[in-house]
């Protein structure tokens, strides 16, 4: 527990006030911004900047040429009061006058000193970087001595500091709760996006970056004879664009052939967005035997309460056709939906004119259902019936062993 002291007693809503060490560390650590705030020739200052916290000691990243960090080279330190604010949601009252926010804050008062031993700084910077993404000091080059002279780092003593913290719902006054206003919360949180890669980048989006997500939302890499399945990125673009360089290829897709990259770039960044939103696994598929990227598939309609999920989104080069490479596609996916996530069930659903396609589903063993009508709309405007297609587990024994004696005679 901290210390109260006159600057970390609120005087109003001192239920809200939390001493505890745990919570204090919890803001912190969650948080990446603080507004460091000081006093320069008698005025005051507030500056946004990066933080992390090791044990009891708050350290903020900054320039060696700015004013609080050239203040702090003294022998006195620099007096300086660090808040950092996590705000979980919009409270809409009855009452103007009692809307409110769900928050979590912290503010810590104190001399802050500079840190000038090297290999302190280094530590607390590799500590930085791997509070931007776990594993990204290893994954990043550090800094050059010239770099490191360029950046400062203040320390500041977790001494003299109090959390504060507003939860629950609306709070009106009895005589509003009649009024005829909606009334409630609407949360909010931070999430990251899908990691958008500078130019000229062609590794895939580290595995530090990419969330924490439901089994039946992993991007698992697969990998057979044929194809491999790894995780579909926005480094995939290029190759992916050149390899699928055939009308034939997008005659029944629900995207157009892209005209340039740019466009098939529009493609792959719409297929992460779906799958950051939990509606789609996309992968690329990848020669096993020469490492070209040849196309992609994914996992869609995914719904684990049902433990069902669709396999679609296909689309493989023209000289890939007829290889053993759609087949062995279909036996790592289905391989995954059955024995690796405990499917029930899986489908696929394809327009009724592509006999194509329909003959290549029936092949691996599915079985028709029916039809959807006017169930998805083609890129011209025009409305497409559905054939459905499934496979249940009972199904999946006899199919995954009909398909592995295929390959090996392919």
């Amino acid at each position: 527990m901290y210390a109260t002291t006159p600057r970390t007693t609120a005087l109003r809503y001192r239920d809200r006030l939390s001493y505890d060490a745990d919570v204090v560390h919890a803001i912190l650590d969650e948080a990446y911004l603080c507004h460091l705030g000081f006093v320069v020739d008698g005025e005051p200052r507030v500056l946004p900047t990066l933080h992390v916290r090791v044990d009891d000691t708050l350290y903020v990243h900054g320039s060696t040429g700015s004013r609080p960090l050239l203040a702090a080279r003294g022998p006195s330190g620099l007096p300086v009061s660090v808040a950092v604010t996590l705000l979980d949601g919009l409270v809409l009252a009855r009452s103007q006058f009692d809307h409110s926010a769900n928050y979590r804050s912290v503010v810590a008062h104190g001399v802050a000193r500079l840190v000038e031993d090297e290999n302190e700084k280094r530590r607390i910077l590799n500590t930085l970087m791997d509070k931007l993404g776990a594993g990204r000091a290893a994954d990043s080059r550090p800094p050059t001595d010239r770099e490191l002279t360029q950046t400062a780092v203040l320390a500041l003593p977790l001494r003299e500091v109090s959390a504060k913290v507003r939860a629950g719902g609306v709070k009106d006054d009895p005589a509003d709760y009649a009024l005829p206003h909606w009334a409630g919360v609407v949360p909010l949180r931070l999430v990251p996006g899908s990691p958008q890669p500078d130019a000229g980048v062609t590794v895939p989006v580290p595995a530090y970056l990419r969330p924490a997500r439901s089994p039946w939302l992993d991007q698992a890499t697969m990998r057979g004879n044929h194809v491999t399945l790894e995780p579909l990125d926005l480094s995939h673009v290029d190759e992916l664009f050149a390899a699928t360089a055939d009308d034939e290829v997008w005659s029944w897709l629900s995207n157009r052939r892209p005209a340039d990259r740019d466009e098939m770039a529009a493609i792959v960044a719409g297929a992460l967005d779906a799958w950051h939103a939990g509606a789609r696994v996309p992968w690329v598929q990848r020669d096993s035997t020469t490492g070209e990227v040849i196309g992609t598939t994914s996992f869609y309609s995914i719904d684990p309460d049902r433990r069902a999920v669709a396999i679609g989104y296909t689309f493989i080069g023209r000289p890939w056709w007829r290889t053993g490479v759609n087949t062995e596609s279909k036996l790592l996916l289905l391989s995954r939906a059955f024995d690796t996530l405990g499917a029930e069930r899986v489908e696929w659903h394809t327009d009724i004119r592509n006999e194509r396609s329909q003959r290549a589903i029936e092949r691996l063993g599915a079985s028709r259902e029916g039809i959807l009508r006017r169930h998805r709309q083609h890129p011209d405007g025009t409305w497409r019936d559905t054939v459905l297609y499934s496979m249940t587990v009972d199904e999946w024994p006899a199919t995954r062993q009909r398909l592995s004696e295929r390959l090996e005679r392919a």
